[in-house]
């Protein structure tokens, strides 16, 4: 029911993995897809590079059927079973409209954990936006993940948290969804070097 229609494969396509495609390539690159469910992004992967992870064991059993070649994982406590500094990239998609500020705190110490150095979180998230109220209604009223934030709010949750936000864009999907699409590294990436 769900891929078929909350999130087919053209739907995907459209307003995920062309909008990420457009901003970053993957070859040879370690991914873990945080918040996975049953597993629609992976496509994007090699599955040799990617791991998705997620609390919800029957949506990680089903995405297991689905896609064979990928690995998938049951998150099954904040702290995340991998070494530190194995990803290149963390995909979250759709995942923090769901999860309370404090709970998202706890991720992020464990996603920087295990994030390399010079790695790249890459998020998309339904965004509420000042002027919008049509948009923001309906998104309230139709979406099911409790914490739907505005734009300042979603970066604010990773700059407590020393890390530095890029906004990559803002667009819309199927006409009443806002959706923010940034990028997070850690600020000492972007610092230049300096001789002493």
């Amino acid at each position: 029911m769900y891929h078929s229609f909350v999130r087919p494969k053209w739907f995907t396509k459209k307003y995920i993995h062309d909008h990420v495609h457009s901003h970053f390539t993957f070859d040879g690159q370690t991914v873990l897809d945080f918040g996975a469910g049953t597993g629609a992004n992976c496509s994007m992967f090699h599955p040799l590079n990617y791991v998705g992870i997620d609390p919800d064991a029957k949506r990680i059993e089903f995405a297991r059927r689905l896609y064979p070649d990928h690995a998938f994982k049951v998150l099954e406590s904040e702290t995340f079973p991998f070494e530190d500094a194995s990803f290149d990239y963390i995909l979250i998609i759709a995942v923090l409209h769901h999860v309370s500020s404090n709970e998202i705190s706890r991720y992020i110490k464990e996603i920087q954990r295990i994030l390399k150095p010079d790695g790249t979180i890459i998020i998309m998230e339904p965004c509420l936006c000042k002027n919008k109220p049509l948009s923001n209604g309906f998104m309230k009223w139709y979406d099911n993940g409790e914490y739907i934030r505005h734009e300042e709010e979603y970066i604010q949750l990773f700059t407590d948290h020393n890390l530095e936000c890029q906004v990559i864009k803002r667009f819309r999907k199927c006409f009443l969804y806002n959706e923010l699409f940034f990028s997070v590294n850690s600020k000492s990436r972007l610092q230049p070097v300096t001789n002493n």
